[in-house]
């Protein structure tokens, strides 16, 4: 089985530029060439593991969303999760009871009671 690369690297890409980092701040930051960035961004070269992890602390991404393009085994989009992160805690609250009334609503049968 082959691993994606070219998809990983689109992904950090779409991450980097949502952060409005470019690949020279990411690559000063990983402390890479620029080109090297670039190349992994187009899949022509692989990050090491320290530098894969290190993409992922810096993009302030879970390693499941640039591998598998989810954050988590549940496939909570990132775009969810992000713009959370951009709230104050009563926006939180809000969202966690509209998820738990979403869940009385549309129940599946994974969470049914």
């Amino acid at each position: 089985m082959d691993f994606d690369y070219i998809t990983m690297g689109h992904r950090i890409k779409l991450r980097r530029k949502e952060l409005n980092l470019t690949q020279a701040v990411l690559a000063e930051r990983l402390n890479v060439s620029q080109n090297h960035v670039s190349a992994i961004e187009c899949g022509s070269q692989h990050p090491s593991f320290e530098c894969f992890i290190s993409i992922c602390d810096i993009l302030h991404v879970n390693p499941d969303y640039l591998i598998n393009g989810c954050t988590h085994t549940t496939n909570t989009p990132i775009q969810i999760l992000d713009s959370l992160n951009l709230c104050d805690s009563s926006a939180i609250e809000l969202a966690q009871r509209f998820t738990e009334l979403l869940v009385e609503i549309f129940p599946n049968k994974n969470n049914q009671k």
